[in-house]
């Protein structure tokens, strides 16, 4: 599908684990060249050994200076990216009277905050008469409330609030720009959260896994697989006219 469009050179944060390295997989395997990006230099490193294709890249998307110095990486390497892709996230749960500014603030900065940076530079390069893709891989939590993760969610509506501002301001370009927003995904990060809710009210963490699972009226959790072909679908011919969408990949939850 990357073909459809032409598409050539593709950046994705949070590359390291979970989603992130799947899109990065999908991606190569289709031809496109992917720098993926994060923090975590020996993760970027294993991901990006799979594939020719995958080059990895430090940054921290909470510091405007760090993505601009990514996109000028890219830039050098492969020319500008037809493909940007805003992945990078964290979570943290907490009752809402015992979350911390501090806590607050970390989901503000790396799950929007983020994006905001990864978006921006990369338009600052990409060419807008050539079709090109903006996504942001928002949660189910950018669409309605979970308790105990108050931050997320707030940081969650403020990227679908993005994308389609953003769609709105480039609809006349050749750039689109959307949203998914998977329900929980058997990723690493999920992993975490079961572990923590197992920690925190002693259940067993296999009761805890049925617990989110069934929060999905199909009773399983997302694969990254399905976010990655979603991704494609975005990114074909046939999606040039799908633009400010908040997709729900959720299994009928949204």
């Amino acid at each position: 599908m990357a073909g459809d469009l032409a598409i050539q050179t593709a950046i994705v944060t949070g590359g390291g684990s979970g989603v992130g390295a799947e899109l990065a997989r999908t991606l190569a395997a289709a031809g496109v060249t992917v720098f993926i990006a994060g923090r975590r230099m020996a993760q970027l490193e294993k991901v990006a050994a799979e594939s020719a294709l995958v080059f990895p890249v430090a940054v921290d998307v909470t510091d405007q200076a760090s993505v601009e110095g990514l996109i000028q990486t890219v830039v050098k390497q492969a020319g500008a990216p037809d493909l940007v892709i805003a992945n990078a996230g964290m979570a943290e749960s907490a009752p809402f009277d015992r979350t911390t500014l501090d806590v607050w603030q970390k989901n503000m900065d790396v799950n929007l905050t983020g994006t905001f940076h990864t978006f921006q530079q990369a338009l600052r390069v990409m060419d807008v008469a050539k079709p090109a893709r903006l996504i942001a891989i928002a949660s189910t939590a950018g669409l309605k409330g979970y308790g105990y993760v108050a931050p997320y969610c707030a940081a969650k509506h403020g990227v679908v609030g993005l994308v389609r501002a953003l769609a709105a301001e480039f609809a006349s370009s050749a750039i689109t720009v959307n949203a998914i927003c998977p329900g929980f995904t058997d990723t690493p990060m999920l992993a975490q959260s079961i572990a923590n809710i197992a920690q925190k009210t002693g259940m067993s963490e296999d009761a805890a896994r049925a617990s989110l699972a069934k929060i999905n009226p199909q009773n399983r959790f997302i694969t990254p697989r399905e976010i990655a072909a979603t991704v494609l679908w975005l990114c074909s011919e046939h999606a040039g006219s799908i633009t400010g969408q908040a997709i729900s990949v959720s299994g009928g939850e949204i």
